[in-house]
């Protein structure tokens, strides 16, 4: 496996071998040995903080490295890491909170119709999980990330396929993820990185994964969740897929602070060099005068942004091909037309326009397809008839946003709640008079959506992301001696739980 600058295509440094079939069973098989000393949860809380801790001392070479394998640069990185730091520490705070284990107690009740037994209920780990590494995010959604944060909260040790775009980041990442494991007493072989194209495929065989988490594109994902489901014991696939993240901008919006949205277009979707998975792809903008000036200040901004390089020259490669697929279709301009940039590894960001009208005809398909880059698709619209044939045509996103006019967001009228209904089904977040590029880590986020934006209906950000790797276990009229400890009557770990309906610690 070679690490390779982005910005010349230069090989930098060999970083290891792909990973054989023997050395994946030996990977899973390592893991699947950590997962008894897991089990603590104490334990598992320290190890994430370690975590964090180890990859904040090693943060200017995990950096350095990053920024040398993927371009994405500061303040971008340093961001990232921190984030990521972050995101295990939340998760050590949930592991302590214990809610997450949805404990449920009903009592017997021998005079209910019908009776009830004892019943006792709450959550386990499934087992080692396989994480696949993100592109794009080489520390948020890669070794470190969510998933691996999740998964290990959950109790469950992880094998990484690490990303080719970032072998070296992977492993120096692992490095700091195994120190932590040694420091607060557990094997290494909690988590374990594996490379190569191969390596993904046994993985997600192996009978010993439980669960997978992946980001990536719609193709390659597909693959593994297919594969996924064709084992003789499927396992669940949590897949990050591919996003549209559509825009609808009123008229009243437009009339109101055209180019305010304009501008703040310009800087979500060229963020990054559009390589975000919440970059606002395509946009419905009304005709008009205010349209046009929302479409000006639009072009202005993007005409500005700098070239710059996407994360490998496949990718490269097929923006390129997908600008050009894109404006072949007759009626779609390019009021400033993303392309190839001057050192023959950057692109350009652009803005390609189409009547909405157009949008639901077949040939135009392409259209509602996530081009990933710095490139969006402004479709221009002449009534509401217009705005609802294009929603009932989008595929499931991550993201879907309304930019409303002040008394539209007050509910003058009742247009924004009507689109705020239309633009549900389509998203699992739903912004007003905001932009999708930036998801905090909080309790409440939601970062999925319906298919191909996810492969579930869960999230990989936020707390309730620990929730893929687990499985709910009831026990009925267990005595309370051989009960788990969350279980037992004295609530001896003093966990909220769920008694007979109602809450209590």
């Amino acid at each position: 496996m070679w690490s390779v600058d982005p910005r010349t295509g230069q090989q930098r440094e060999q970083v290891g071998t792909e990973a054989t079939a023997v050395d994946v069973d030996a990977a899973v098989r390592a893991a699947h040995g950590a997962l008894e000393p897991l089990a603590d949860r104490a334990v598992r809380a320290a190890l994430l903080r370690a975590a964090a801790d180890q990859l904040g001392a090693a943060s200017e070479e995990i950096i350095a490295t990053a920024d040398a394998e993927t371009a994405l640069g500061r303040p971008r990185l340093p961001g990232e890491l921190a984030r990521t730091q972050a995101q295990l520490r939340s998760f050590a705070d949930e592991i302590e909170d214990g809610t997450y284990l949805g404990i449920t107690v009903n009592h017997a009740d021998p005079d209910s119709t019908p009776p009830c037994p004892d019943l006792r209920r709450y959550r386990i780990p499934l087992g080692v999980v396989a994480v696949y590494a993100a592109s794009n995010f080489p520390l948020a959604f890669s070794v470190p990330g969510g998933d691996t944060a999740s998964a290990l909260a959950a109790g469950c040790p992880v094998v990484v396929k690490a990303h080719p775009d970032h072998p070296a980041t992977s492993e120096l990442t692992a490095a700091a993820l195994r120190r932590a494991a040694a420091e607060v007493g557990l094997p290494e072989d909690v988590l374990t990185v594996v490379h190569g194209f191969e390596a993904g495929v046994e993985l997600i065989k192996h009978p010993l994964v439980a669960a997978a988490g992946f980001t990536g594109s719609v193709r390659g994902g597909r693959a593994l969740f297919d594969a996924a489901a064709a084992r003789p014991a499927p396992i669940p696939f949590h897949g990050e897929l591919g996003s549209l993240n559509p825009v609808v901008v009123t008229a009243a919006a437009a009339a109101e602070r055209a180019e305010e949205i304009g501008a703040g277009l310009a800087g979500s979707m060229t963020m990054g060099t559009g390589q975000f998975c919440t970059k606002p792809g395509f946009v419905l903008a009304p005709e008009g005068e205010d349209g046009d000036k929302l479409l000006s200040a639009l072009r202005e901004k993007v005409a500005e942004a700098a070239q710059g390089p996407l994360l490998d020259s496949r990718m490269r490669e097929s923006f390129l091909e997908g600008i050009s697929a894109r404006t072949e279709l007759e009626g779609v301009e390019a009021p400033v037309l993303a392309g190839a940039g001057d050192d023959g590894h950057t692109v350009g960001a652009g803005v390609l326009t189409v009547p909405a009208g157009k949008v639901g005809q077949p040939q135009y398909e392409l259209l509602l397809e996530e081009c990933f880059g710095p490139v969006t698709v402004v479709a221009r619209y002449r009534d509401d008839d217009e705005v609802s044939a294009v929603l009932s045509r989008l595929p499931g996103n991550l993201t879907a946003t309304v930019q409303l006019s002040g008394g539209e967001a007050a509910g003058d009228g009742g247009r924004g709640a009507r689109l705020l209904a239309a633009l549900t089904p389509l998203a699992g977040r739903v912004l007003v008079n905001g932009w999708p590029t930036g998801v905090a880590v909080a309790p409440a986020q939601h970062h999925g959506g319906p298919y191909p934006a996810t492969t579930s209906t869960s999230t990989s950000v936020g707390a309730t992301a620990i929730e893929r790797w687990l499985r709910p276990v009831a026990y009925q009229d267990a005595p309370d001696a051989l009960l788990p400890a969350e279980l037992r009557e004295s609530n001896p770990l003093g966990l909220p739980r769920r008694v007979d309906g109602r809450w209590e610690r």
